[in-house]
This record gives C-alpha cells, structure tokens and sequence, in this order.
C-alpha cells in the first residue's frame, strides 16, 4: 500500500487557484497580498492539512530556517510570558527555534550567548531582553543576522542596528495611576520593580509624571524585586502610615504578585479593599481575576509583542540594507482592566 503523499506548496496554490509566490507571501505575512486573496489561500491551506517543511525549505535555501531567542532565564512572569509568545510566533511561521540563556547580566555574559546562537547560524535573533544592561551590550556586540530586542526602551536611537520591539509600560503605569486619580486619591503608593529593568523604569517615570501633572502627593517605595514576599513586606510597613490622617489611599503595585502580598498584608491590618485603599497590579497574570477581591490591573497583549517581534524579522530579511526602516518597530498598547479592588475614595 503506497503512503499518501502530504500536500504541498503547489497543491496549495492549485487549490486556491493562485501562483506558488503568492502562497509563499501569505505564508510569510506578506504585507502586500489582498486580503481576499489571503483569505482563499489560507482556506486552502486548512483543507489541504498543509505544513510547511522547514528542513526541506532550509535544504534549498541553504538556509539554516532557525532563530535564535536570547533570554535572561527568568521565571517572572513578563518575560517568561514573551518568550513563550515569541516561540509560538516563530513555530507558526515554520521555523526553528535555538534559545540562549544568559549566565549573567553584564556585557561579556550577553556576548557569550549570542555567539553560542551565531556559531549554530541562525538566520535571526530575538533578544528578550528586560535588563538595561543586556540590551545595550547586545547593540555594542553587533553580531552578523537581523536583531529584534524585546524591551520597553523609549529612547532607542536611530543608529542601532537592531529593532526595538515593546509593550508601552509608560502608557500602561499612566491607565492604572488615572484609575486611581479619578476615583479621587489624592495620595497615592507606587511599590516600583528594580530599577535596573526597564519595565519597571518605565512605569516608576509614568507614575510620577501622572501624579505631579494631576497635583496629587505620590510616594515611590522601591522593592528591590518582583515576589509576592516583597509586597507583603512593604504592605506591613505601609498599613500604620494609612490608617494617619492624610495617609496613602491609593495604590499601584509594578506587578500582580506585588499587589496580592500588599492585600494579604492589608487584610491582617484589618483594612479593607477597595473600601479604605484600592490596589491595582500589572500584567494580569492566571488567577488575579479569581482574588478576593477581583484585582484591577494592566493586561500586557504577550501574543501580539510575539507576532511584532517575527515581523520584524521578516522585514530585516526582505529589506536588510534599509537605511530607513525605524529602530522601534512596534510599541504594544496594554489594556486597563477594572475589576473589584479599586473604588471611589469616600
């Protein structure tokens, strides 16, 4: 009995009545295929059971069909969650994926781990690079393939080499400081990340400049990290300066885990959420809308950062002596979302 052939490129383009070209840009995101035409091929393509074959495709190309993707080996939940993001982006495109982790955070570390993804010729990088340190000495290393860096950098000068790519943590931390703001705090907490990460950088700069530019008193309290532990620490520290006159009602924690332990911490004080403070965290992780209360807090769009961050890529090979192709290549707006821990001030 004679195995039944998979489907390939061609029979794709037959079926949908296009030229092989044209499959091969919808497969690659081609910005430039109408999108009626899209819609036939890509039906296609699901009737067929089509796969594309990346080793046969890197065997005619010469082509080693894999991207390297750096990452500091953290397990916070922000770059854990982008560099899954970014991995499934690149496994829907067909390619494969090599990962580097860093042994450290300074220059010689990050330049170790590019190489190790250079000498395995990948045709591509992308930096999940959250550490100021990182990400300057990937541009200072300058290796030969296309460099996409994930990291909410503002200040990314036209020069670079690599492409920028982000969610807008300035943008973020200002939704969640004017949440607070109009529900009438005027005296609002930030319990900032370390400043070496530039998440945390960008949203301790965005809370000050909201608080100063509504006029209200606001205080940075500085964690030195990320753990529930830590705002639980600095809630025990906190809860005798709310219960003053004047004293803090409103508070923003730089991330979800943070803003669990400041309730844990506020509830054995015998204050309420959102009754006497309100509390809102970042990034939305699994089982904050299950809290008790609902924790309000700002949703990072991890999937789209992912599809920017291939994007990017793609054009980097289709265009790669572009003088004019912009360092950042896409900024990702997050989203409010407003649950039970954040209420008007009486």
């Amino acid at each position: 009995m004679t195995a039944r052939r998979a489907p390939a490129m061609s029979d794709v383009a037959a079926r949908a009545g296009v030229s092989h070209q044209t499959v091969s840009r919808v497969l690659n995101d081609h910005p430039s295929v109408r999108p009626a035409t899209r819609d036939r091929v890509l039906a296609a393509i699901q009737e067929l059971g089509y796969r594309r074959n990346s080793a046969a495709r890197a065997l005619v190309t010469a082509r080693s069909a894999t991207v390297g993707v750096l990452t500091n080996g953290s397990a916070h939940f922000g770059p854990a969650s982008t560099v899954l993001a970014v991995e499934a982006a690149l496994r829907r495109e067909g390619y494969f994926i090599s990962t580097s982790s860093l042994s450290g955070t300074d220059a010689a570390a990050a330049a170790d781990a590019l190489e190790r993804l250079v000498d395995q010729g990948v045709e591509g990088v992308v930096a999940v690079a959250p550490l100021a340190e990182v990400a300057l000495a990937i541009g200072e290393h300058a290796p030969p393939c296309p460099v996409v860096v994930v990291a909410a950098r503002r200040d990314v000068p036209d020069t670079v080499r690599e492409q920028y790519v982000c969610v807008d943590q300035y943008r973020g931390a200002r939704l969640a400081t004017e949440h607070l703001l109009g529900l009438g705090h005027r005296h609002v907490v930030h319990l900032a990340g370390p400043a070496r990460w530039f998440d945390a950088a960008e949203r301790t700069a965005s809370f000050l400049a909201t608080a100063q530019a509504w006029g209200v008193q606001a205080d940075v309290v500085e964690t030195r990290g990320w753990s529930a532990r830590r705002g639980y620490e600095l809630g025990q520290a906190l809860a005798p300066r709310v219960r003053r006159a004047g004293g803090p009602t409103g508070f923003f924690a730089s991330n979800d885990l943070m803003a669990m332990g400041l309730m844990r911490a506020f509830w054995e004080h015998g204050l309420r959420v959102p009754e006497d403070v309100s509390v809102v965290g970042f990034d939305d992780i699994e089982g904050s809308a299950f809290l008790v209360p609902a924790l309000t807090t700002v949703r990072q769009p991890f999937e789209a950062v992912g599809r920017a961050a291939v994007r990017a890529l793609l054009d980097a090979w289709e265009t790669p002596d572009d003088p004019d192709r912009p360092s950042m290549a896409a900024v990702i707006a997050p989203e409010l979302v407003v649950r039970g821990s954040t209420a008007g001030q009486r």
